[in-house]
């Protein structure tokens, strides 16, 4: 006869993990409830008492499946660890380790389930907690389903050079969720991701743990390829064990006309045996579409036809990465470790990037620096600051009103302990006054000091963190900035000359436009439909073919490059500053703090810089220009979110004139006020922001 799980006293307001991903939050809430929020570990031990053991044992051991046990484990842990003092609990450990041997499979999850029986038995407190924790991150490995997880790591410490990245890092991907990771520039993003993927190897012991089957796919923010192949032999290699099926096909089609095999009815019954179960694996494999699916891919991801056949060294480094990004795609793998994939792409790209990443039958990580994307494609957001990684469940916008609350909590439990702890400390002192008169008080100072101790100190949550000051002044001077009429631009591809008219590409055909003072455009177009050039006819670095290009007077231009080749990669910060700026050294030291440069990063070449750094760098030197006309090639980039929105409000404050190349979509709904799209070498304007534009043309 099966025993039925016990009905304790005083559990009212106690929960039952609904699922298995639920357990550490229920386990966390119960067992605030049952201690009453007691630090004396003998005021938990006695409302832990009427929970009767031995009916806990037999329930788990009896009526529990398998899958489940572990968690129903850790719940008994719960329920009689966290007294830690317990002597009837200590006393049942020796069962509980055979219990456990059954359930712990991994012989991981059994040693931390031994040291927690050494540290309740030795009364080491602390360590008995951690321990558990552990158990409680490791037991999800059990469960098949689809909180299952995928990548487990724990207690990660991370130091490159003299810089601590991460210290006593524990965090969890389990394998059908979709995590925006975000987190000031340099704060170990990309890090992270290679830590996981073993490039970076944790120190001090930490681990970082993928379940069995499990395989990770990863694209970094610049891949490199054999750059002779072409962009569609590399792709069509992303999964590779679609060749290799089907070579060994045609290996047992060819055996199939052999007159040993067809002539030997078990040779020949093993052959057609083998090409079914490789006929069924093709197939599985999409293998018979596999050419057309590749080339799907890269046409929705933004890639031409006609660089299918292009050797790499031919590619942007932008194309390279989508090169990257489709053959992850096609590799399938568990887990989709992706930094920041969308920083090259088209709307449509981005667009069939989150249908991807939507439809994708694993997890996938993303670095994205796009809230739009955030938004559409994250269930939980992953942030990264001070070395810890806390996550938060829902998108984007979802974590932006969650961490609010919980800074706000926080900082109220900040103060409340703060007042138990000051409270404390001020008996404490009086006990040390009067101990001179009455030894009695001796023992109550020890244990006293003693309760100080124990208490787990809140940290003070950082409410307001320091940001970029980016400060775009401006000035008024003609009304009419910049103005194109009737301007032509075309190309010959071809070095020999060909009949008039034949191989000439037009890549702008009559265009008319006028720019006024104060307004902020956006130039939108497909890759390759000629935004880049049109730049460089402003910037007077190509000439129109036909037409007139006016720039008013008292219009100075500053131009933001996307690639960062306006900056001269051999000079140091502190120069390119000095000189930008005409300013002593000590000036522009002040200045670059500004920017969130230190001294030490200050006296460092521009070529040593991250992307984001160097972004931060041309903005600052757009500021020294004085531009009243700014021309803007995808400025964030590579700043992170909080940078993002500095810009954003500089630009909203700003006495000129904006013309921007973005595919943010929030920082467009935000700045611009005006689109010009380019299509078919032709300019059709749109009024309004990315929304406006998005309905009227339903993309």
């Amino acid at each position: 006869m099966a025993i039925k799980k016990p009905q304790p006293v005083m559990t009212e307001g106690l929960r039952e993990p609904s699922e298995v991903h639920d357990v550490r939050a229920v386990l966390y809430q119960n067992v605030c409830k049952l201690s009453r929020g007691c630090y004396n570990p003998r005021h938990a031990i006695r409302n832990f008492r009427q929970f009767p053991p031995l009916h806990w044992c037999a329930w788990i051991r009896d009526d529990i499946t398998c899958s489940n046990r572990a968690c129903c484990l850790n719940e008994f842990f719960v329920y009689h660890a966290v007294a830690l003092a317990s002597r009837r609990f200590c006393l049942k450990l020796n069962r509980w380790s055979s219990i456990a041997r059954r359930t712990y499979r991994d012989q991981h999850h059994m040693e931390i389930f031994l040291q927690l029986v050494v540290s309740i038995r030795a009364r080491r407190f602390a360590s008995a907690f951690a321990q558990l924790s552990a158990l409680a991150l490791l037991d999800h490995r059990i469960t098949i389903g689809a909180h299952m997880i995928s990548i487990t790591i724990s207690n990660a410490t991370l130091i490159l050079g003299a810089h601590v990245i991460f210290r006593d890092l524990n965090w969890e991907i389990q394998h059908d969720q979709r995590i925006g990771l975000i987190g000031p520039n340099g704060a170990g993003k990309s890090s992270l991701f290679k830590m996981i993927t073993g490039e970076h190897t944790p120190e001090k012991g930490g681990t970082v743990i993928s379940a069995k089957g499990v395989t990770v796919g990863y694209l970094p923010q610049h891949p490199e390829f054999d750059t002779e192949r072409t962009a569609i032999s590399l792709t069509l290699e992303g999964n590779p064990r679609v060749a290799e099926v089907e070579a060994e096909l045609k290996r047992v089609e060819s055996k199939l006309g052999d007159p040993e095999v067809y002539g030997n009815s078990k040779a020949l019954e093993r052959a057609l045996d083998a090409q079914h179960k490789l006929l069924e694996e093709f197939e599985s494999l999409g293998g018979a579409n596999y050419e057309s699916r590749v080339r799907e891919i890269l046409r929705g991801l933004g890639l031409p036809e006609s660089d299918f056949e292009k050797p790499v060294r031919a590619l942007s480094g932008g194309q390279k990465k989508l090169i990257g990004l489709a053959r992850l795609i096609l590799a399938n793998p568990s887990v989709l470790l992706l930094d920041e994939p969308d920083n090259h792409l088209d709307m449509p790209g981005k667009a069939y990037l989150e249908k991807l990443i939507n439809d994708y039958q694993g997890a996938v990580v993303i670095i994205s620096h796009d809230r739009y994307i955030l938004d559409a494609v994250a269930s939980h957001i992953a942030e990264i600051e001070d070395g810890r990684i806390t996550t938060f469940t829902g998108n984007y916008t979802e974590y932006i009103v969650d961490k609010e609350e919980r800074l706000a909590r926080q900082e109220e439990l900040f103060q409340i302990q703060q007042r138990e702890i000051g409270r404390l400390e001020m008996a404490l002192k009086r006990y040390k006054q009067w101990v001179v008169f009455n030894d009695k008080f001796a023992t109550r100072i020890h244990n006293m000091e003693a309760r100080i101790e124990r208490i787990e100190k809140i940290d003070r949550p950082v409410l307001e963190r320091r940001k970029m000051d980016l400060s775009l002044n401006g000035w008024r001077g003609s009304n009419q900035v910049l103005e194109f009429v009737e301007v032509s631009k075309t190309f010959n591809p071809h070095p020999s000359p060909l009949p008039k008219g034949e191989g000439v590409r037009a890549v702008l055909s009559h265009i008319n436009f006028l720019i006024r003072h104060g307004e902020r455009v956006r130039l939108i177009g497909a890759n390759g439909a000629g935004k880049s050039v049109l730049l460089r006819l402003i910037l007077g670095k190509e000439q129109p073919t036909s037409g007139e290009i006016k720039i008013g007077p008292s219009v100075k231009v500053g131009y933001y490059a996307q690639e960062h080749e306006t900056l001269d990669f051999d000079q140091t910060i502190l120069d390119a500053v000095r000189f930008g700026g005409n300013m002593s050294e000590g000036r522009a030291v002040s200045f670059l703090t500004r920017y969130l440069f230190t001294y030490r990063q200050a006296t460092q070449k521009i070529g040593s810089l991250s992307g984001g750094e160097r972004s931060r760098l041309q903005l600052a030197l757009l500021v020294l220009s004085g531009a009243n006309f700014l021309l803007l090639d995808e400025p964030t980039n590579n700043l992170d979110i909080a940078s993002a929105e500095v810009l954003e409000n500089a630009l909203d404050d700003f006495n000129g004139t904006v013309l921007v190349i973005s595919h943010d979509r929030y920082f467009l709904d935000r700045t611009v006020n005006r689109i010009f799209e380019l299509k078919d070498s032709c300019i059709t304007e749109f009024i309004g922001g990315y929304s406006d534009y998005a309905e009227k043309t339903g993309t």
